[in-house]
């Protein structure tokens, strides 16, 4: 019981730090100095994605469910709805570079406007 609840709690885990991956840098915006947190998880995102390794959550989750007499992912809120978003069916290379370089565009994109008002405010 407890495992599967710990793989449950891990995709949460793996949920929020790919939303903060690919929109944490609008809290930058707001809050400068978080980019020493979001800039490297954003290095580690795309470096994921480009090169085709697996995040070390998913070894973990899979672990925690085999422990917990777990299958393949059933039916409950967490496997049904947060799972497809980070596991999604037919998820090939050539998407993946995609959506790395989605994430990178993103993120610069944000910083180029982070960068425009640190100038203005010292000028």
């Amino acid at each position: 019981m407890m495992a599967a609840w710990l793989a449950d709690a891990i995709v949460l885990l793996h949920l929020a730090f790919i939303v903060f991956v690919m929109l944490g840098g609008l809290l930058v915006l707001r809050w400068p100095r978080l980019a020493w947190l979001h800039l490297p998880a954003v290095a580690w995102g795309v470096l994921v994605e480009w090169s085709g390794w697996i995040c070390p959550l998913t070894p973990l989750e899979n672990a925690l469910r085999l422990r917990a007499g777990q299958q393949a992912y059933g039916g409950d809120f967490v496997q049904r709805y947060v799972l497809p978003v980070i596991y999604p069916e037919g998820l090939t290379r050539e998407i993946q570079v995609v959506l790395g370089a989605v994430v990178l565009a993103l993120n610069l994109a944000v910083y180029a406007t982070l960068y425009r008002r640190m100038r203005r405010r010292r000028a």
